[in-house]
């Protein structure tokens, strides 16, 4: 089964502005994270639509986030991307007429809840402005200085 790669894109993308005194074109967001700028586009619009982020056309131009990253928890990107699975696992089938499937999916829907709620609530607990703060303990770590480039050493 393929994993769903969206939520730590998007966040990557997201942390790209946050570093960012001003817009960001998605030109420039599309070459840090190896993509197409249509790809940004379309990414950066479902957010747009959902005031996350704004647009600006023109000259200096580009993307900028709408809210303070203080205020962005990675639960509230995860809802944004319309709420994808978190779990690679599942039931064989749906509804069972075969009692044993029955007491197996009973006991594993119990388990995929609690581990889904318990992975919603540390989401809700993370704020890009949390994850902006750890990215600069690690530059300083590293002795780098604080830099508002486009990239991150890509």
């Amino acid at each position: 089964m393929r994993l769903d790669t969206r939520l730590s894109g998007v966040l990557h993308v997201l942390l790209h502005m946050a570093e960012q005194e001003g817009p960001v074109t998605s030109d420039v967001l599309s070459r840090a994270m190896g993509t197409n700028p249509v790809v940004i586009r379309r990414i950066l619009s479902g957010l747009r639509a959902q005031s996350y982020v704004r647009s600006e056309k023109g000259h200096g131009g580009g993307w900028t986030l709408a809210r303070d990253p203080a205020d962005i928890t990675l639960r509230d990107i995860h809802a944004a991307l319309g709420n994808p699975a978190l779990l690679a696992i599942g039931n064989r089938t749906p509804a069972p007429a075969c009692l044993v499937e029955q007491a197996v999916n009973a006991a594993l829907d119990g388990a995929f809840a609690d581990a889904e709620a318990r992975l919603l609530d540390a989401l809700g607990k993370v704020t890009l402005a949390a994850l902006g703060a750890d990215i600069h303990r690690g530059l300083a770590a590293k002795g780098h200085a604080r830099k508002r480039t486009g990239t991150h050493g890509h």
